[in-house]
């Protein structure tokens, strides 16, 4: 019955991706898995966290030295080279962890494998989020939807927007072209590959904007969705990844 109620709402994505998307929610909430990283039963008041304390502590936090423009590491925490030669359209980045093992394989579970309570323990494990008025999830183009189910970035968005008690905006920041997945690409493809990718439509007129997406490789999708932000009339736009490759 369940699964034929989402059905009938799946509204074009097709069924196949949307009923695996279902099953893993449901199997995540009625059967709680173990430890995605080391297999061991996560019991007592942790039940159904999908990482265990033990292994959580160890994930590589993004806490060096960095530039604060885009998280790369840089020696004293200075703007890094590459943001002074070409300034992004985004005003500074949060990392929350370095995109290294074993983080890149819960990255990974998340989002090819419908691990979506990983989606929860992201949220879960942020400290302080940067300052914001509204927050944005990287906008999927509908092709990819369909391909994929969800979109990864507005699953971590939900629990932070509500933790922090922040409006969500989804729907009017849409990914318009069809473009390549950037892991496909080399950098100088990934840096061509999203530019006029996305429309707004909707004013952000004054407002300082959180982007959250789950992974910054060369922070091309980012800039290009900072650009369309600041042409609908964006203050600030802060972005927040899960991890930061590089």
């Amino acid at each position: 019955m369940i699964l034929e109620t989402f059905g009938k709402f799946s509204y074009g994505i097709r069924w196949e991706v949307r009923r695996d998307w279902v099953l893993s929610f449901l199997l995540d909430t009625l059967m709680p898995p173990d430890c995605c990283l080391c297999g061991i039963p996560v019991g007592g008041e942790n039940k159904g966290v999908p990482v265990c304390n033990s292994c959580a502590g160890e994930l590589p936090r993004h806490d060096m030295p960095a530039c604060p423009c885009c998280a790369l590491p840089t020696a004293e925490g200075q703007i890094c080279g590459r943001c002074l030669r070409s300034p992004p359209a985004f005003d500074s980045t949060y990392a929350l962890y370095s995109y290294v093992f074993p983080v890149d394989v819960l990255v990974r579970l998340f989002k090819y494998r419908h691990r979506l309570s990983l989606a929860r323990f992201f949220a879960g494990a942020v400290g302080s989020l940067p300052e914001a008025d509204v927050v944005v999830p990287m906008p999927l183009h509908p092709r990819r939807l369909s391909e994929r189910g969800f979109n990864q970035a507005l699953e971590i968005a939900r629990p932070l927007a509500r933790a922090a008690g922040l409006p969500l905006e989804q729907g009017k920041v849409v990914r318009e072209r069809y473009t390549p997945p950037q892991a496909m690409l080399d950098r100088g493809a990934r840096l061509a590959n999203p530019r006029g990718a996305f429309a707004c439509y909707s004013r952000f007129d004054g407002l300082s904007v959180m982007v959250v997406d789950d992974v910054m490789t060369t922070g091309a999708s980012l800039d290009a969705l900072a650009r369309c932000l600041k042409a609908a009339g964006a203050a600030t736009v802060r972005n927040f990844v899960i991890a930061r490759a590089g």
